[in-house]
């Protein structure tokens, strides 16, 4: 096992080729706080004022359907549209723009409406997984479409305006930065090294030291270079560069990685945790043999439920800038994999009452 080192340093993101300062020092600062558990949200099973909970009203008029599973619907206040209005320019190689088009989607996970993937049960959060992928399938045959983004914002504090669970998925015409940084990197590592960088990465991870959570299929890790104090990175153990091609077995195998996962995270601060997740997977409509279909989980909670980290200063004009270095971060979250679910608890699903 290659030991971290425990000194002021920086390390590589392989995946971006940039770089983070570790400074694992600064957690003994005097003004690092207590951290301190918080009250539930007590949030009710349905909402009548919610428009993604089933038979309500959302903007524009429309109304949803009396959903019991997951519920895609195109979003209302799309960022991206089918048709471009125009908006190439470029003068002199200085002033440059490129029209955009796409398609916005949102996907609520459950009808109830004070659910979190923690607080799902492995069957319910599989059907999440299904609807993913076939989402993946159906917008990224479609023409003009380059990438498919799968994520979730989750908790006020990530910018999320409204805490029915639920994702979103994003289809662009061309490949957005970080997952064409991502391209790149692994590119480069095949034609390098001839094989796989995250299939590599994983054997050298092997060893434990940043593990959280793993399974037959899948590994959740906080990884070597995390810039976010309790990052993780979800890793399916066979190569593949599609979301598509998981078998039914390892969905099941996601799905159980999902659910301890974001249970750790609630458990660790005693609070529904905040985070913005996102898959990564290769650009559509081409062959991309040297990707490895991944997840990141970026969570701003820092020292306790009200503590957060904030990119600013040398992190937003020098590099990103860490305190709790990443081995420390995963055995925080491993301590709580056998907790008592004191937050999340067993939830039962009744039947919703709209009376």
């Amino acid at each position: 096992m290659i030991t971290a080192p425990t000194g002021t340093h920086r390390r590589l993101n392989i995946l971006t080729g940039e770089w983070v300062l570790v400074s694992p020092h600064r957690t003994q600062r005097p003004w690092q706080g207590q951290v301190e558990k918080t009250a539930p949200a007590g949030l009710p099973a349905y909402d009548p004022q919610c428009y993604l909970c089933p038979g309500n009203e959302r903007a524009g008029g429309h109304r949803n359907p009396a959903y019991e599973g997951s519920f895609v619907f195109e979003n209302d206040f799309a960022a991206l549209r089918p048709e471009s209005s125009g908006g190439n320019v470029n003068s002199e190689g200085l002033l440059i723009a490129q029209a955009e088009t796409g398609i916005c989607k949102v996907v609520c996970y459950s009808p109830r409406h004070d659910l979190t993937l923690a607080k799902m049960d492995s069957l319910a959060i599989r059907g999440v997984i299904d609807t993913w992928i076939e989402l993946y399938r159906e917008i990224g045959a479609r023409d003009g479409i380059g990438y498919v983004q799968l994520f979730e914002n989750r908790g006020e504090m990530m910018g999320c305006s409204n805490p029915h669970p639920h994702g979103q998925v994003w289809a662009t015409s061309s490949v957005p930065n970080e997952p064409a940084k991502e391209s790149m990197s692994q590119r480069a590592y095949r034609e390098y090294k001839g094989g796989c960088l995250l299939c590599d990465y994983l054997k050298l991870e092997a060893a434990g030291e940043r593990m959280v959570v793993q399974n037959d299929h899948f590994v959740a890790l906080v990884p070597f270079w995390a810039t976010w104090p309790f990052e993780t990175l979800v890793l399916p153990r066979r190569h593949a560069a599609q979301m598509t091609e998981i078998p039914d077995a390892e969905r099941d195998g996601l799905a159980d990685i999902l659910r301890r996962l974001t249970r750790c995270y609630d458990n660790l601060f005693q609070v529904s945790f905040p985070y913005s997740m996102g898959f990564h997977c290769a650009p559509v409509g081409g062959d991309y043999p040297e990707w490895h279909y991944h997840a990141h989980f970026y969570p701003p909670l820092l020292r306790s439920a009200t503590v957060k980290k904030f990119m600013v200063g040398f992190e937003m004009l020098g590099s990103p800038q860490r305190d709790i270095t990443p081995e420390a971060a995963a055995q925080r979250l491993r301590d709580c994999l056998d907790a008592p679910n004191s937050w999340t608890g067993e939830t039962a699903c009744p039947t919703i009452d709209r009376t």
